[in-house]
């Protein structure tokens, strides 16, 4: 049985967008996605110049409501995760009788909870909805930060902390995958940015809200660092009902698009889906197994495990580390002294997913800024000097931020159908947490003032993932090559066309994102 295929082309554009927004990436333009007769989907590239317009007011609609809403949702979740940072220096030790490790236990017990939840929340996100389990989360964690504020020991703190980790799960994996059903492989990273920046602003807007908190002296009984976890979980709170309300799912229910740009929409994404035709269908086992057994995916994971270390250990102990650098200060200019080491992360995380974005790469992107963070670790591990240390602070941050929307935008680049990306996101996101884990038991109290352990396993993590991204893209460009020549092409004898999508990555015209 022969079939002709479409020559693979590295410079192939579906539709060209003079700003550097492509409809598709110059990998999947021309190829197997199909439409609902089993027909390849393509935009003739004489009416490009006419779909201009269209395409750059459909991102622009998308951008004004897709992002922002669920933007403020991850702020103020990485918030509510983080801020117990915050009240640490705020007297939450003291007043809970913590000692020894009591601390990192209680960070330990969020990332059990949000590790052996984060598959199973996937999937529901994917059965459930997006536009209505994202709100979800953000609700009930907003409800379990509020009471974090009458917990009164190490038991009542773990507890809810397990809770709290058990809602976030869905969260990260949930919203790259609810974006991935907006927006081309393309164009994924930098939107995945525009939300994902909102780590390093929830370190920074969370140490200014935590220092101005911390001026009023009580609301009722609540008092101190009780109330950085009420009037944050107050405001969460209140972002879930609004989102609950007012968040999209897909372009098909979106009443601010028209009947013509929901076609586009979907097509944009359609396109990419090789061998599918449809652009989100039933949740199902083999497109489930096909994300889990990638082995792009597992690697990435991998490297995804190694940088949260860093960049969980960052929004858990900067505080702590300023503080021991900064020692005479009041605690106020402490939480304060945290936020421009933030602010320089946020703007470094936003300005290399755009890179990427422009050049359609994403492993040069991970491996051009890991030096930063590698400088960062290096110089913390070896100087106590207060200026330099300080300094180090804003290249560990910088630099380990970058990878967590470039990370699972690369993930999502190279799986097939929608159920694959669902599941290889939450495995991305799933070891991600796993490294939030590591990070909890990385800054012990046997190790202060320098934490040593902390900077020199950071050092290691940081050497490690530069080295299996460049094994990575070493296996993509050979891959590919191997695809060019053919070697895939005896799959598609095995099934009929509107049957293509069970090769998953296998089929001849799938090609490796780097």
């Amino acid at each position: 049985m022969n079939r002709s295929y479409p020559p693979h082309d590295d410079k192939a554009e579906v539709i060209h967008v003079e700003d550097g927004v492509h409809d598709a990436d110059e990998h999947m333009g021309k190829q197997f996605a199909n439409d609902a007769e089993g027909n390849l989907l393509h935009v003739d590239e004489a009416a490009s110049k006419r779909l201009t317009r269209k395409l750059k007011h459909l991102i622009c609609q998308m951008d004004l409501y897709v992002v922002p809403i669920v933007a403020i949702q991850y702020l103020f979740a990485f918030i509510d995760r983080a801020n117990i940072g915050n009240a640490k220096i705020a007297g939450l030790e003291k007043d809970l009788g913590l000692s020894g490790y009591d601390y990192n236990l209680l960070l330990s017990v969020f990332y059990i909870s949000y590790i052996a939840f984060e598959l199973p929340a996937s999937m529901f996100t994917k059965w459930f909805g997006p536009g209505r389990a994202i709100p979800l989360y953000t609700i009930i964690f907003g409800i379990l930060s509020i009471a974090m504020a009458f917990v009164t020991n190490l038991g009542s703190g773990c507890a809810v902390r397990f809770l709290l980790g058990a809602a976030e799960a869905g969260m990260l994996p949930g919203i790259a995958y609810y974006l991935s059903r907006w927006y081309p492989k393309r164009e994924l990273a930098f939107r995945l940015a525009m939300y994902l920046v909102c780590s390093p602003l929830a370190g920074a807007f969370g140490g200014l809200l935590a220092s101005g908190i911390l001026k009023i002296d009580s609301i009722g009984s609540v008092r101190s660092w009780e109330l950085i976890f009420l009037i944050e979980g107050i405001i969460t709170t209140g972002i879930g009902i609004f989102a609950w309300f007012f968040m999209t799912a897909d372009p098909q229910t979106a009443r601010w698009l028209s009947a013509e740009e929901k076609v586009l929409a979907d097509n944009r994404i359609k396109r990419e889906q090789i061998g599918s035709t449809v652009v989100v269908e039933k949740l199902n086992k083999r497109g489930i197994l096909q994300g889990l057994k990638n082995p792009v995916v597992i690697a990435i994971a991998f490297t995804f495990l190694l940088n949260n270390i860093s960049v969980q250990g960052i929004g858990f102990f900067t505080p702590t580390i300023v503080r021991t650098i900064y020692p005479n200060k009041s605690v106020i200019q402490q939480q304060l002294h945290t936020v421009p080491p933030y602010i320089v992360g946020a703007v470094i995380t936003v300005i290399f997913p755009y890179l990427s974005m422009k050049v359609n790469k994403r492993g040069l992107i991970v491996l051009g800024v890991a030096p930063l963070c590698l400088a960062g670790w290096a110089i913390l591990l070896g100087s106590h000097d207060q200026s330099v240390r300080y300094g180090a602070i804003f290249l560990t941050i910088g630099g380990a931020f970058v990878p967590g929307p470039t990370l699972p935008a690369w993930t999502s680049g190279n799986v097939v159908s929608d159920s694959s990306r669902a599941a290889a996101i939450g495995l991305v996101a799933m070891f991600g947490n796993c490294g939030g884990l590591i990070s909890t038991w990385t800054a012990l109290p046997s190790d202060a003032p320098w934490y040593n352990i902390l900077s020199g396993l950071n050092l290691a993590a940081t050497a490690i993932q530069i080295i299996v991204w460049a094994g990575i893209l070493i296996y993509m460009k050979r891959d590919n090559r191997a695809r060019d020549r053919g070697r895939y092409d005896h799959y598609v004898d095995e099934y009929a066309p509107e049957d293509m999508w069970k090769l998953g990555t296998k089929q001849p015209g799938f090609r490796w994102m780097e």
